[in-house]
């Protein structure tokens, strides 16, 4: 114990200068948000993480090692574990939790490209398109073949034995038909997939903005918290001067308030938005979405061809069904095409027969031989008729959707287009006048209200001023992105 706590005495302030300057050398690097941040962070956080760790160990897991192994703690209170053994086991754990794995920087790119390989939907319809495709060795399907016996006597008082074998064999055009029909239907299952990693897409680029705006409003937020501290600092200055009464502080204290709240309800929505984003791509890493300096909103392309609409998946999903249903009548007009039909018979005939002229008696081994052709002729026309009747109306039908989703989705682009090119207006209109004038707003309020030529009232307003067109130009870089989205899901981009 004597060697402990003179070592700590000699080294306990080399050790910490070691460590502190050294995690002082690497903090720029573990803070920077420039150029290499990407590179610098990670290997920044690691170095200082591996001092702290390392100088634990130094300044309390070794000593603790020392007194354990070299005294006697260990034998008292019949060999139960001492104050130290349960200190150095707690320490152990505590490093243990220091030890968490580093977050992954992800692009929207990479966001999307993770979403495509992981998604669970997306794999089941993998598997749908699978099951669509191994039925192709049904379109050769032939009718069961028929084989019958017949024992007894049905010839004469003796016992006879009979083998019989048919089989129906379809019109071939059949065959045809079905193999096409197959081939549609693995087709829609398809398109099917591509309706689906359509909004798949939408839907992880929503929550990939969306999570990259609520970071931004949160830094903006705690900027603002410091806005209205320095409020209270000033007015809690003036009311011990005398100048001002407490109601003030009040107000002031109350708006941090406000700010907090919103602070508060910003991280449960990014904890959400992060939550859905790694559900949609199946993934239990850490992601993290990059916080840059610079937030821009997007750009999209000015495409209104109707043309382009028409490679929706939505839209070629009711295309298909058209075809499919062409199909299905196809099938239909084959069967209600002749069926044809091949037999053979093989039986004994025991008993006496005359053959030119002379009488044998045959017994069950001499056979007799016998094949047959036949033609199946459907009788009910009609029937075939209303079948291929109600798929064209089906065809009709998918048509006349496909139509449909195809004007709406137009119109929806259209629409798309029209907020687009209003909010790229709202967001310049924040860029060029309202962020400049906020800023002139809260710099003369706070000189204004320090000096006392304002009153807590109007600086009160002009932080509030402020504070809304901050805010609200952060939500027009969000709203433009948005927009973005929408359009590159309906041009399926």
């Amino acid at each position: 114990m004597k060697r402990v706590l003179e070592g700590t005495k000699t080294r306990l302030r080399p050790v910490l200068m070691t460590a502190t300057v050294a995690s002082l050398g690497f903090l720029p690097m573990a803070i920077s948000t420039g150029a290499g941040a990407e590179v610098q962070k990670p290997l920044a956080t690691v170095v200082i993480g591996g001092l702290i760790t390392a100088t634990f160990l130094t300044l309390f897991v070794l000593p603790m090692l020392y007194i354990i192994f070299n005294t006697k703690i260990l034998k008292r209170k019949n060999n139960k574990p001492g104050t130290f053994t349960i200190v150095l086991i707690v320490g152990l754990m505590l490093v243990g939790q220091t030890f968490k794995a580093q977050s992954r920087h992800i692009s929207v790119e990479e966001a999307v490209e993770m979403a495509m390989n992981n998604n669970l939907t997306l794999q089941s319809k993998d598997l749908s398109i699978k099951s669509a495709e191994a039925l192709r060795p049904t379109s050769k399907e032939l009718p069961k073949l028929s084989v019958e016996a017949q024992l007894g006597q049905y010839n004469s008082p003796k016992f006879d034995q009979s083998f019989a074998i048919s089989q129906s064999i379809p019109f071939p055009t059949l065959f045809k038909a079905r193999k096409e029909l197959i081939n549609e239907n693995i087709k829609s299952r398809q398109i099917d997939k591509e309706v689906t990693a359509n909004e798949l897409v939408k839907q992880v680029r929503t929550y990939y903005y969306q999570i990259e705006y609520l970071q931004y409003n949160k830094a903006q937020l705690t900027s603002l918290d410091g806005f209205y501290e320095e409020f209270i600092r000033i007015a809690t200055v003036r009311f011990k001067a005398g100048d001002i009464k407490k109601i003030e502080i009040s107000t002031a204290e109350t708006q941090k308030g406000e700010i907090d709240l919103l602070l508060r309800q910003n991280e449960v929505y990014l904890n959400n938005a992060y939550k859905n984003l790694k559900t949609l791509l199946n993934t239990s890493e850490d992601l993290e979405v990059p916080f840059n300096k610079d937030y821009e909103p997007l750009k999209a392309e000015n495409v209104l061809d109707s043309s382009v609409v028409a490679n929706n998946p939505s839209v070629k999903a009711f295309y298909q069904e058209m075809e499919i249903a062409e199909k299905n009548k196809k099938v239909e007009k084959s069967m209600g095409l002749p069926d044809f039909s091949l037999g053979y018979t093989n039986q004994s005939l025991i008993g006496f027969h005359t053959i030119n002229g002379q009488e044998n008696y045959y017994n069950s081994g001499k056979r007799f031989q016998s094949a047959t052709v036949g033609v199946a002729i459907p009788l009910t026309f009609g029937a075939t008729k209303a079948r291929i009747q109600a798929l064209e109306y089906e065809k009709q039908v998918a048509e006349t959707n496909a139509r449909m989703q195809q004007k709406q989705l137009t119109a929806q682009l259209e629409n798309a287009f029209s907020q687009y090119r209003q909010d790229i207006q709202q967001y310049e209109y924040y860029t060029t006048q309202a962020l400049p004038n906020a800023e002139k707003i809260v710099k003369a309020a706070q000189l204004g209200y320090k000096t006392g030529e304002i009153s807590y009232v109007e600086y009160l307003f002009a932080l509030q001023t402020a504070t809304n067109i901050q805010l609200k130009y952060l939500e027009s870089i969000q709203q433009v992105n948005q927009s973005v989205v929408t359009i590159n899901s309906i041009i399926n981009k």
